[in-house]
């Protein structure tokens, strides 16, 4: 029995494809070709047509558009738009060209129809077999009105998630894939290929690999900064934040209530309103300098290059980034300060441990085996954050001219410049994708070696 359980999984169901076309009946066989025909032939004459209707709006547009979009996947399209002088009414006409942004998207969008479609018919031969197999057991046979109603009940679940698996799809996967794609295209103002380009294989991910060419470079210079910064950014962080928390939670702090109130109140001004505000004070001619100018620390002419210099304005933006995020992570430590067992403290005190001794031993772990997940976001969350580079910096000051990146710029900021303001699509593309396998490795690996994952509920 548990050999059994072992193979076929627990609760699973035996309505399967494989079992409808080996033992079904004729019409459950013909199913496979002629969708809903063994739900008719079993009564489920309503849930049946619905399978036959799909199926035919399936042909049709295939027929119609969708084998034509496929067969354009090959070229990405290949006539290009003409200009005409019309003699008789003596103005330029246009001829209609291909796009291949357009027939990328269309041949994408067919595939997942046709994937989904797939899906469509596993349910119609899974759900025709299972309608023979009741009929012949002499069971009830659910009929279009009580599979309804079942929606309300047992099946709730999917007609719940049918709505966000559809947005899903449309607004999640779709342009992914369509990213994807775009990665293996010369789609790109270099060159003039915006209206019409091609396949190129690997050739983008060899560029950006090449240290030698100018897009080689520059990645591998925002690579190095985007890792320096997501190490700096989480880990100042955290380290100021857990050592407020600390000096907050401890019994001889009075006011503890104020000093929340601080924090709290200083993270309730939008993100993005206070970096724009301190953008404004560390100009060369913004608050700061004016005040330190007005002291007589600086020269009168001169300027503390907050933003204007590549070193200045990498430290400028981890020491701002402390500041707005110190009070999000005081919050987080606070409650896992507040929920560390009292009797370990005094198991501590009876063996004679002293405060340091007890931080490194019960108050760091207990902290670190609880924040570890919360830690592996932040990381994440660094490498994109796009809101305190750009709002800051805007990826400024450019140290090199003939680079696509600034100093500050981050492979999420560098995204949006490849595409937004150097229309380098492919680039960016390839960029996008890199970055999201270096976050995604690198997060699911950190996870599952740590105590977090490997001891969860035994600290």
């Amino acid at each position: 029995m548990k050999r059994l359980h072992a193979n076929s999984g627990e609760g699973a169901s035996p309505y399967t494809c494989a079992a409808a076309l080996r033992q079904g009946g004729p019409a459950t066989r013909l199913s496979a070709l002629v969708m809903g025909l063994g739900n008719m032939a079993n009564g489920q004459i309503l849930k049946g047509l619905l399978f036959l209707a799909v199926e035919v709006a399936y042909i049709f547009f295939m027929i119609r558009t969708g084998i034509y979009n496929l067969s354009m996947l090959v070229t990405l399209g290949s006539v290009e738009q003409e200009e005409v002088w019309d003699e008789a009414q003596q103005v330029f006409l246009y001829t209609k060209g291909d796009q291949s942004i357009l027939l990328l998207l269309y041949g994408v969008a067919t595939i997942l129809l046709t994937v989904l479609l797939i899906w469509a018919w596993r349910g119609s031969l899974r759900s025709a077999y299972k309608a023979e197999c009741l009929k012949k057991q002499g069971s009830h046979v659910n009929s279009f009105r009580e599979d309804l109603a079942s929606l309300l009940d047992e099946n709730l679940y999917r007609l719940l998630m049918t709505p966000p698996m559809f947005f899903i799809g449309a607004l999640t996967i779709l342009p992914l894939i369509f990213m994807i794609c775009m990665a293996f295209t010369n789609y790109s103002k270099i060159d003039n290929h915006l209206v019409l380009f091609d396949w190129v294989g690997l050739d983008n991910f060899a560029t950006l690999f090449d240290s030698n060419s100018i897009l080689g470079s520059t990645f591998w210079s925002v690579l190095i900064w985007t890792l320096v910064w997501a190490v700096f950014a989480t880990f100042t962080n955290y380290i100021f934040g857990m050592i407020l928390a600390l000096l907050i939670n401890r019994k001889e702090t009075k006011a503890k209530g104020f000093w929340r109130f601080c924090f709290v109140l200083s993270s309730a001004v939008p993100m993005f309103v206070s970096l724009l505000i301190m953008r404004t004070m560390l100009q060369p001619n913004g608050a700061v300098n004016v005040l330190l100018r007005s002291l007589g620390i600086i020269a009168q002419d001169a300027s503390l290059p907050f933003f204007t210099d590549p070193t200045w304005a990498r430290v400028t933006v981890i020491v701002i980034n402390i500041w707005v995020g110190v009070p999000y992570t005081l919050m987080q430590l606070t409650g896992v300060l507040q929920n560390i067992p009292s009797e370990l403290y005094e198991a501590a005190k009876v063996d004679g441990a002293g405060p340091v001794r007890t931080f490194f031993s019960i108050t760091l772990p207990y902290m670190l085996y609880v924040t570890t997940p919360y830690l592996i976001s932040a990381f994440t969350g660094n490498v994109n954050n796009f809101n305190v580079i750009y709002l800051l910096s805007g990826g400024d000051p450019v140290a090199n001219l003939s680079s696509t990146a600034g100093s500050t710029d981050l492979l999420v900021t560098w995204l949006y410049k490849l595409t937004i303001d150097k229309q380098y699509y492919n680039a960016g593309a390839v960029v996008g994708i890199l970055t999201f396998i270096i976050l995604s490795v690198g997060a699911l690996f950190t996870y599952r070696h740590s105590k977090s994952y490997k001891e969860e509920g035994g600290f």
